[in-house]
């Protein structure tokens, strides 16, 4: 376990969005924002600092959990790797009860391909690292039948709602994520991974990139083929940081793209993008990999700089304020906080 204090003190934020079923809740239990759920990808992103901690207890509670929320939902899944889904519904949901783990079915651009690709990476990086978080042969099946999913419906040209769960495109970060999941399972083996599948997601990535989509030119989410996906050549990664830090770097957070609309103080969303807090520490994390540990540095230190005066980190800061929304802490931004600390200071076990 790491003994650092700064440390301990925002693990123990992301321990208090923790549900009884070992799910991470998005924020906290009393938010009216809707972030009182538990979403596929925010569990992927929140137990990553407890691997890091090497709090194996609390990352096997979740996985286990999200496998059982796959478990629970396989008919649907099963029927999606034979029959091509054309509803959002047909997909599998993004957000779940975290205790009965029953999809919330409001719109709400469920359809999101990053957050399967997310769980099948983990899931082959534990099986690989010798943490593996298959509990039984049921688990295998599970797994297996997530990625003749993804394959079936065809990530690598197939329109989904993305990190930001808005218009349905073809997203780089969707398909990035999608990608590092295959290629990590047919890396470790034990699943039937179809070389075409990785072949055409390889292709299609390479054309979109440096580019989110035809709509975004760069994007807060293209990080994620930094860390944790490690995705794309580190000229790239570079290229994806210089575009993304001239575009959409600010003093509180970065913006998720121009002209987004959600928490825009300006009613025409032309101007005025919130400030998202987990972009700085993830351009921390992502120079440190990239071989710039001074431009780390500087990035932590402004990812600092949004802790409020009780010690959390919200999800932003509306644009050029000290305000945050009333989604604080999100544990998005806490888990982002302790990986940035931990990869700079060298101190973390993984063991």
């Amino acid at each position: 376990m790491i003994n650092d204090e700064q440390v301990q003190r925002h693990l123990e934020n992301l321990r208090k969005l923790i549900t009884p079923s070992g799910l991470f809740l998005a924020s906290s239990q009393d938010v009216e924002t809707g972030y009182d759920k538990a979403w596929i990808r925010d569990n992927v992103y929140e137990a990553l600092a407890f691997e890091y901690a090497g709090d194996w207890q609390v990352v096997a509670r979740a996985y286990h959990k999200l496998l059982d929320i796959f478990d629970k939902h396989i008919d649907k899944i099963n029927w999606a790797t034979t029959n091509k889904p054309f509803e959002s519904w047909q997909f599998i949901h993004a957000r779940y009860n975290p205790e009965t783990l029953e999809e919330f079915w409001e719109s709400w651009g469920n359809k999101q391909h990053d957050a399967i690709g997310a769980v099948l990476f983990k899931l082959a990086e534990f099986e690989g690292n010798g943490h593996s978080m298959l509990r039984d042969e049921a688990d295998h099946r599970t797994v297996q039948t997530l990625i003749y999913y993804i394959t079936n419906v065809e990530y690598w040209h197939d329109a989904d709602n993305g990190m930001w769960e808005e218009a349905e495109e073809v997203h780089a970060s969707s398909i990035g994520a999608v990608l590092a999941g295959l290629k990590k399972w047919q890396e470790v083996g034990g699943m039937d991974v179809d070389q075409d599948a990785i072949d055409r997601g390889q292709a299609a990535l390479k054309a979109l990139l440096p580019r989110e989509s035809d709509s975004k030119f760069t994007d807060l989410a293209l990080l994620s083929l930094i860390y944790p996906y490690n995705i794309v050549s580190q000229e790239m990664g570079a290229q994806i940081t210089e575009n993304l830090v001239y575009h959409l770097a600010k003093d509180k957070g970065v913006m998720r793209y121009k002209f987004d609309a959600y928490y825009n103080r300006n009613s025409d969303g032309y101007s005025e993008e919130a400030e998202w807090c987990f972009g700085l520490s993830w351009l921390a994390i992502a120079y440190h990999l990239l071989g710039d540990d001074d431009k780390a540095h500087e990035y932590l230190d402004k990812a600092a700089a949004t802790i409020t005066k009780d010690g959390k980190i919200p999800e932003l800061y509306f644009s050029n304020t000290d305000e945050p929304n009333e989604n604080t802490p999100l544990g998005w931004s806490e888990s982002m906080y302790v990986i940035a600390l931990c990869e700079l200071n060298a101190n973390h076990s993984n063991t």
